[in-house]
C-alpha cells in the first residue's frame, strides 16, 4: 500500500502524504529520492543517482527527508480504518433529499442517464403533497442535525415551477417549527427561465446549477429540443441573465457533460469562461461503452492533455486577476472535508435519499427506477429498508479492495456508487475509467491550489 504519491505537473515536481494529506512542492532531487511505500536506505540512493546527484547533495537531501519521516510529515500511518469499521454499526440520520419533482423533460439530451427524464418509467409530476410529506420525512429521519439540503431535480424541475413554490414555502414553515435549517438548490436546464422565476429562484436556491454543454456546436448536438433542434440559442442569454441577477454571496454553476463528441472540452469550459461564468463545471459523461457518445480507455491521453491545459489557463489567468472556479479542481489542503465524509463519500443511501413523484425512496437519483434499490416510501412509516442502507453504510474505502491502496482514496472517498454498481454488479468495485480521470483532476487540483497559496 502506497504512503506518498508523487506526480509532475508542468514544471513541478509534488509530494502527498496520504493518510495526513499533507503537500510538498520539492525539487527534483527529492522526488526521485522518495519511492511510494518508503525511504529506501542511503547507501542504496547513492549508488543508483550516483552520476545525476553529487554525493554532499544526496546525504544533505537524504538527512532533510529523514527528519521528516521521524516527525511523521512523510510516509505518515493511516490513522481511520478504526474509525470507518466503528462507523459501520452507528446511527444513520438522513440530511439530503433528492427530490424528483418531475419524471419528464422539454429536453432530449442524448446522453442523459435518466432516460430524457423518464427514469425507466412513466412521465410524471411530483404533486405538492408528497413533496410536503418528504420534508416531514426528511426532518423526522434528520435527527440531531440541523442542517438539511434538499435538491429539486427532474427531468426539469420548472415543468412544475407552481408546485415548487408551495414546497418550498411548507419548507420554510417547517424548518422554523421544527429548529432545522433547509437549504434548497436546483439543477435545471434554463429552458423555461423567465424574470418572475429567476427572481424567485435568486432568493429562495442557496446554489442553482445551470446546464449547458459549451460551444453552440457540442451543446447543439446533443442538448437537443423534442423536434431534434439544439437549445443553446435559447438558454445562453437566460443563464447569463440568470447568474447577472443572481445574488453575488449565493453560489451557481454553469454545468456541462463532456462526451465522446468533445474530448476537446477544454475549448468548451474556455468559452463558458470567456462568457463571463466564474464558476463552471464541466464533467465526464458516463454511459456503457457500447454507447456511441461514451468515453473510453484510449480518449485517456486526450482528456489527460485537456485537463493540463485547463490548469495552464487556471494559473494563468490567476495571475491576470481574471480566475475563474472549476467545480472539479476545488480542493481544501488546509482541513477539507470531515473524517467520515473523506472515508465514505456522499452518504448515498444512509445520509441522502431520492424521492419520486410517487414517494418512493431509492439511495440516490442514479438508483431510481432499480426495483431492487427501493428503500422504502413515504407513506410506509416503517424504518427504510436496513439491509440496503447498511450495505451503502458499509460501501467505504476500507471496504472496496481497489481504494483502500490506492493514494487517491481520500480525496475521492471510493467514487460513485452507482456507477459502481452500474458498471461493475458490485458496489465495492470501483468504475476504473471515472477513478482514472479522477485522479489525474485530482493532481491538478492540488498543484494549482499550491500554486494559488504560493503567490497568496
Amino acid at each position: 500500500m502506497a504512503d506518498i504519491h508523487k506526480f509532475k505537473q508542468g514544471e513541478d515536481y509534488y509530494i502527498i502524504d496520504i493518510n495526513s494529506g499533507s503537500v510538498h512542492v520539492v525539487d527534483e532531487l527529492v522526488y526521485d529520492l522518495l519511492d511510494d511505500e518508503k525511504l529506501r536506505g542511503l547507501d542504496e540512493l547513492l549508488a543508483e543517482f550516483k552520476d545525476k546527484y553529487s554525493e554532499e547533495i544526496i546525504r544533505e537531501a537524504y538527512g532533510e527527508v529523514e527528519e521528516l519521516v521521524t516527525e511523521g510529515i512523510l510516509y505518515s500511518k493511516d490513522l481511520y480504518e478504526g474509525i470507518a469499521l466503528a462507523s459501520d454499526n452507528g446511527e444513520s440520520f438522513v440530511k439530503a433529499l433528492c427530490l424528483n419533482i418531475v419524471h419528464d423533460c422539454n429536453l432530449r439530451c442524448k446522453y442523459c442517464f435518466a432516460d430524457e427524464g423518464e427514469y425507466k418509467g412513466c412521465r410524471k409530476m411530483m404533486s405538492a403533497e408528497v413533496g410536503k410529506k418528504s420534508i416531514d420525512f426528511v426532518i423526522e429521519k434528520s435527527g440531531p442535525r440541523k442542517n438539511i439540503e434538499i435538491d429539486l431535480f427532474g427531468g426539469e424541475p420548472l415543468m412544475a415551477f407552481n408546485t415548487i413554490k408551495e414546497i418550498v414555502e411548507y419548507g420554510k414553515e417547517k424548518e422554523k417549527m421544527h429548529n432545522k435549517n433547509i437549504r434548497f438548490t436546483m439543477t435545471t436546464n434554463a429552458t423555461l427561465l423567465n424574470d418572475e422565476i429567476m427572481d424567485y429562484l435568486d432568493k429562495n436556491m442557496g446554489n442553482i446549477v445551470l446546464s449547458i454543454d459549451g460551444r453552440k456546436e457540442i451543446n447543439d448536438k446533443v442538448r437537443v429540443r423534442v423536434d431534434g433542434s439544439g437549445s443553446f440559442d435559447a438558454i445562453l442569454p437566460k443563464i447569463k441573465k440568470m447568474v447577472e441577477v443572481r445574488d453575488k454571496s449565493k453560489q451557481y454553476y454553469a454545468r456541462g457533460t463532456f462526451t465522446r463528441e468533445n474530448t476537446d472540452f477544454f475549448e468548451d469550459v474556455k468559452f463558458l469562461a470567456e462568457e463571463g461564468f466564474d464558476e463552471i463545471s464541466v464533467e465526464p459523461v458516463v454511459l456503457p461503452e457500447e454507447h456511441p457518445l461514451s468515453l473510453r480507455e484510449e480518449d485517456l491521453p486526450t482528456i489527460y492533455e485537456q485537463y493540463d491545459k485547463l490548469y495552464e489557463e487556471m494559473v494563468k489567468r490567476h495571475k491576470e486577476g481574471r480566475e475563474f472556479k472549476f467545480y472539479h479542481f476545488n480542493i481544501d489542503l488546509q482541513g477539507g472535508p470531515c473524517v467520515y465524509k473523506r472515508i465514505s463519500g456522499c452518504g448515498a443511501g444512509h445520509e441522502y435519499v431520492a424521492i419520486t413523484p410517487d414517494g418512493d425512496i431509492y439511495p440516490c437519483h442514479q438508483f431510481v427506477g432499480n426495483e431492487d434499490f427501493k428503500v422504502g416510501s413515504i407513506y410506509d412509516n416503517k424504518e427504510l429498508n436496513k439491509d440496503i442502507e447498511n450495505k451503502f453504510k458499509k460501501a467505504h474505502i476500507y471496504n472496496k479492495p481497489e481504494c483502500k491502496k490506492c493514494w487517491a482514496r481520500f480525496y475521492c472517498s471510493g467514487g460513485c456508487q452507482a456507477n459502481n454498481y452500474n458498471f461493475n454488479g458490485d458496489m465495492n468495485i470501483p468504475y476504473s475509467l471515472g477513478c482514472k480521470m479522477q485522479k489525474k483532476r485530482i493532481e491538478c487540483a492540488i498543484a494549482l491550489k499550491s500554486k494559488v497559496m504560493e503567490e497568496k
